[in-house]
């Protein structure tokens, strides 16, 4: 049976595309065919909702580095704490503080050989010398050898002096002793078996070696100006004042070569103690010479409170500069 239907004209319904989801001109979505019809999605769907503009940054928010550049960074800042330790390093070692090996017997037992020892190059700008204190000095113009004559080169020169000023370098031969007379004492040997100075018997059986004798005897020497009598606390193996009387200085040491005052040593750790002033130093009628009013209380002035400055090790300057560092580099990468 024929269908029948209306032979008349028939007009086939108009219809509109569908546009994609999105902003205006962006291209279809996965999923949807050349004319924008996809899958079905509801009204509750949110990806079937059109999405709105993206979020603004807060402005107060800085804007996060790539990681290439935060590690960058870091290396950068990390580098600049290296370099401000070494800084920090060389300044103490130049003008504060440095640390001596110990290389001869000549002070045993108060300083054992390979003992390394903080010497304060800073405390004599505050008091002066005094008997009793265990110093590191120059050979120069006293005991020799003198340093051989600086480059003709001015660079070689300026750059030997740096090297000097600083501690990694120099051509001149130390020595470390025990201050028994200031300049002007009377030192002598021998009245009751001990070491006079100013005709006041030293009682130095807490330093001295065991066994060994104050000195073998020697006339009277007065210190010249400006100048220091030295012995070792191992009077039978130390090259000390004693024998080198036909020196410049008669066997005194010039003030002006000495570089400071070992008070601390340091290693090894079962060595590890200061080096304060013997008892016999404090007796009254000492002071009473032509030098002793210069150094009364000396002892005390530049002793601990300065040592206390003094006592950073040329490490230790690394290390607190580490330790101000790390703070300051882990805030800035966590803000990064």
């Amino acid at each position: 049976m024929d269908d029948s239907y209306d032979s008349g004209p028939f007009a086939w319904p108009r219809t509109q595309p569908v546009q994609p989801l999105g902003r205006p001109g962006s291209q279809s979505p996965p999923g949807w065919d050349s004319v924008g019809e996809g899958p079905d999605r509801g009204p509750g769907d949110p990806a079937g909702q059109t999405p709105g503009p993206p979020p603004q940054q807060d402005p107060d928010e800085p804007a996060a580095a790539p990681a290439g550049k935060k590690r960058k960074h870091f290396w950068r800042e990390l580098l600049i704490i290296v370099v401000v330790a070494a800084a920090l390093t060389l300044l103490v070692k130049a003008f504060v503080v440095q640390v001596y090996r110990i290389p001869s017997a000549s002070m045993e037992n108060t300083l054992q050989v390979g003992d390394r020892v903080l010497v304060n190059k800073l405390v004599y700008h505050f008091r002066s010398v005094a008997r009793g204190d265990i110093i590191v000095f120059s050979g120069q113009d006293s005991w020799g050898p003198d340093a051989p004559p600086p480059s003709d080169n001015g660079f070689v020169r300026l750059w030997d002096e740096v090297l000097s000023t600083i501690g990694l370098d120099s051509s001149q031969t130390y020595y470390i002793k025990r201050v028994i007379g200031l300049p002007g004492d009377k030192v002598a040997c021998c009245t009751g078996g001990k070491v006079t100075v100013n005709g006041v018997p030293l009682t130095e059986n807490s330093y001295l070696y065991p066994g060994d004798a104050p000195s073998f005897p020697f006339k009277a020497v007065t210190v010249p100006a400006g100048h220091l009598w030295v012995m070792g606390d191992h009077r039978g193996d130390s090259d000390d004042s004693r024998y080198h009387t036909g020196n410049p200085g008669g066997g005194a040491v010039p003030e002006n070569e000495v570089v400071g005052r070992a008070f601390l040593i340091i290693w090894p750790p079962s060595q590890l103690r200061d080096l304060p002033i013997p008892n016999t130093f404090s007796q009254a009628a000492l002071h009473a010479g032509p030098a002793g009013a210069a150094v009364i209380g000396a002892e005390n002035v530049g002793g601990m409170t300065l040592s206390a400055v003094a006592a950073v090790p040329v490490a230790g300057a690394a290390a607190g500069a580490g330790v101000l560092g790390a703070p300051w580099l882990l805030l800035r990468r966590r803000r990064g």
